[in-house]
């Protein structure tokens, strides 16, 4: 393996740390605050919302040069964003500064990976994208435990007293200083290629959607209801699982757990399964599976030895369908245009990280089990447009799978 491959991936693992510490202690900050449970939805998808808008810009930006330059100030941004967060104790500019991290740390997401395919080449792409999967959840597993350390042992909380959760936001604004000092460096000798032959525009990247292949924006869009029914998954259950008494170091643990699983999978799955070249026939019943366990799941008299078995699988199938999703996507780019194919698809990606949380958190004030439900027909409706691309796929090559 390249050198520059395993810096790239030490990145994805940082971020992956750093970037969840806040996470397993957001429900907490908001109940201490009295800030209605629906409001958590609203946060995070604010936060959405800015990686909607900030993926094809960065994208395009990038694309045009300074790769580099534009994921350093957009973690800087990210950085002011969760700090504001976690210490401005008013709920509605807590809402625009969870925008403001979002339209920061699009940078990194999308342009990120635009220069981990240019270093992957064709043969080993859908192999490294899921090493950087694996590198990310785990981090965000450690991430996950570490935040919700800070937040349950009796050592962390009189050590971050008065003012406990606030301090934990600014740990992370720190930490993820460090990292854009650190990706700022370790970037300077990683090879980047740049589509320098125009001069970069701020819309250039929402233009170039109305360019794409119909069966692209098709799959693009089942990526969208596929990213509701996972981000409801993965947010509601942190919620869930606190209001059912866990601690946030149990709950950071459990979610530990969920990433070396996910590490397994990327690592011993992933390339088994890219070898058959059935990417779409795969994703498809990957979504079959999901839904099926999803549905199963939260209905358990026995949850929590469910959600160290059965949601497992689950875990296991998210993590092999995202390099497979990013892989297909990348094929539609031309060389030099990665950042700009990545950041469309960051942002349709977003679009379901916005219309998730927003309904999921309204579902969860009428009922918890509901948020799960609606999970479970996004996945089917996300299976149908799978079918669809596939469908079209096999049309295109004259009854060949892609």
């Amino acid at each position: 393996m390249k050198k520059s491959i395993i810096v790239i991936l030490s990145f994805y693992f940082l971020q992956g740390v750093i970037h969840n510490l806040g996470h397993p202690i957001t429900p907490s900050l908001v109940t201490e605050m009295g800030i209605p449970d629906y409001m958590f939805g609203v946060f995070f998808a604010t936060m959405s919302f800015g990686l909607m808008l900030g993926g094809p810009l960065w994208g395009t930006l990038g694309d045009h040069g300074h790769k580099r330059r534009y994921i350093v100030v957009g973690l800087l941004v990210y950085s002011f964003g969760q700090y504001m967060f976690g210490n401005v104790g008013n709920q509605y500019w807590m809402v625009f500064f969870r925008f403001v991290s979002g339209f920061g740390v699009a940078a990194s997401a999308a342009l990120l990976i635009s220069v981990l395919i240019c270093e992957s080449g064709k043969e080993n792409r859908t192999k490294y994208i899921g090493w950087s999967v694996a590198a990310f959840t785990v981090g965000s597993s450690f991430g996950y435990k570490i935040g919700g350390s800070l937040g349950d042992m009796t050592f962390f909380t009189n050590l971050l007293e008065p003012n406990l959760y606030g301090n934990i936001f600014l740990i992370q604004a720190v930490l993820n200083t460090v990292l854009a000092i650190y990706m700022y460096f370790g970037l300077a000798n990683i090879k980047q290629v740049n589509n320098g032959d125009k001069k970069p525009s701020l819309i250039q990247g929402f233009k170039d959607i109305s360019k794409l292949n119909p069966t692209l924006i098709i799959f693009l869009i089942s990526l969208s209801f596929i990213s509701i029914g996972m981000i409801n998954v993965s947010k509601f259950i942190d919620v869930y699982l606190i209001a059912l008494g866990f601690t946030t170091g149990e709950l950071g643990t459990f979610v530990m757990y969920t990433g070396f699983v996910s590490l397994f999978a990327s690592i011993v799955i992933v390339p088994l399964i890219a070898k058959f070249k059935k990417d779409m026939t795969i994703m498809i019943y990957i979504q079959v599976i999901s839904s099926v366990i999803i549905f199963y799941v939260f209905r358990s008299s026995e949850l929590l030895i469910i959600l160290y078995s059965v949601f497992m699988i689950y875990v296991i199938m998210k993590a092999v369908y995202a390099p497979l999703e990013q892989s297909y996507i990348s094929s539609h780019a031309s060389e030099g245009r990665y950042g700009t194919i990545m950041g469309v698809r960051q942002s349709f990606f977003a679009i379901g990280l916005v219309i998730g949380p927003l309904i999921g958190g309204f579902l969860y004030d009428e009922n918890p089990i509901y948020v799960f439900d609606f999970s479970v027909l996004m996945f089917v409706l996300g299976g149908i447009l799978l079918l669809l691309v596939n469908g079209r796929i096999r049309k295109e090559n004259n009854g060949q799978s892609a």
